[in-house]
């Protein structure tokens, strides 16, 4: 019998690397309602009393980014002066120019290639009924339901910026009970520390965690004592720098590339999108209890270089004959993945909190393959 620990983290949308990624997220979207073939390649950086917008942008379309970052901080929240980051009262600096030629030449084709060369990860298991692993499904969860007692005023202390973490022990490779939940939150200068604890216990943690915590489970509750400077205000945030509460809390492997202000020609995004609809529809349908799944590319090339399936020895065929079924299945050339997946929509902000995968409001995240892929048992 084996035992171990796995910690996974999230953090709430007033993160100050959240909000930059729902603001890059927000411009991609407001650029392909006008033109689907937008190419979109936009970064965010927010500080006190300041943002930054930088990128390449070539489209046919018209995105008004002063007023887009506006409106994104007042949505997250940051709408009160005393929060030290307020959207009425901060510059927004942009910078942005069109798209490489020489990127273009290798994208804009009779058939899309790659926009870039790079290495995707796509991972599922069989743990959680979202096949997604316990420990970031948790942190998500608490994330989502932290800003939610804000939103509603259930709890009218807590401010944008929280992050979470939950740790959860392991038994033969099975999750078994929750050993450690960390939870931080700003929150309003009057309201004291023992107070922030029960609340937080009480409205956040049990509502989520309940089932899987027991006298043993520790709480870290605003571990340092005061969390009243939050955001930008407080630490510097960029797009791209929450990579893994992104994707699956650090299970499985991660190609570098960040998601957030990319279109769907750029791999980083839409292959490690394809990945994980692949890894999915091989647990749904039963191929594997666990499964890692790596595409790559090179620049300008439709075709992937190389495809991997690793199933962590839980597969009912060799991972050499998962391969060669998923190479069957799944057309992999960037064209056919925006296509297969609907990608040339306006779902992108959504995706810039709470995490890309786990979610079935994203297209990726169907399993309509398990039909085909049972055909092969």
């Amino acid at each position: 019998m084996t035992r171990y620990l796995f910690t996974s983290e999230s953090v709430t949308e007033g993160h100050p690397d959240k909000l930059c990624d729902q603001i890059s997220d927000q411009i991609l979207d407001e650029l392909i309602k006008q033109d689907k073939n937008s190419k979109v390649a936009v970064e965010t950086l927010a500080t006190r009393g300041l943002i930054m917008v930088a990128g390449e942008v070539t489209t046919e379309g018209y995105v008004d980014v002063q007023g887009t970052a506006r409106k994104v901080v007042r949505e997250v929240g940051y709408d009160k002066p005393e929060y030290g980051f307020d959207f009425d009262d901060i510059a927004v600096l942009v910078a942005l120019h069109e798209q490489s030629p020489d990127i273009a030449r290798g994208v804009v084709k009779k058939e899309m290639g790659a926009g870039d060369q790079g290495l995707m990860f796509g991972y599922a298991t069989d743990e959680t009924k979202e096949l997604m692993p316990l420990p970031i499904t948790l942190a998500h969860k608490l994330a989502m339901r932290l800003a939610e007692v804000r939103k509603k005023k259930i709890l009218d202390w807590v401010r944008p910026d929280g992050k979470t973490q939950v740790t959860v022990e392991y038994e033969n490779g099975k999750p078994k009970r929750v050993t450690t939940v960390v939870v931080s939150t700003q929150h309003s200068p009057k309201v004291k520390n023992k107070k922030i604890r029960e609340d937080i216990i009480d409205y956040v943690i049990n509502p989520v965690v309940g089932d899987l915590i027991n006298k043993r489970t520790k709480f870290h509750i605003n571990p340092t004592g005061r969390f009243v400077i939050g955001g930008p205000a407080a630490d510097t945030g960029l797009t791209g720098r929450k990579i893994i509460v992104d994707t699956y809390g650090g299970f499985g492997a991660h190609g570098g590339g960040c998601f957030s202000g990319k279109d769907p020609s750029k791999v980083d995004r839409s292959g490690s999108y394809m990945a994980r609809y692949i890894a999915k529809n091989l647990v749904a349908a039963g191929l594997a209890k666990k499964v890692e799944v790596q595409i790559a590319y090179a620049i300008g090339v439709a075709k992937p270089v190389s495809v991997m399936v690793n199933s962590y020895n839980t597969g009912v065929f060799s991972d050499e004959k998962l391969t060669k079924i998923v190479k069957e299945v799944f057309d992999m050339r960037p064209g056919a993945i925006i296509k297969q997946l609907k990608l040339l929509r306006p779902i992108y902000r959504k995706t810039a909190v709470y995490g890309h995968f786990g979610r079935n409001i994203f297209p990726w995240e169907k399993t309509d393959k398990i039909k085909t892929l049972r055909g092969y048992l």
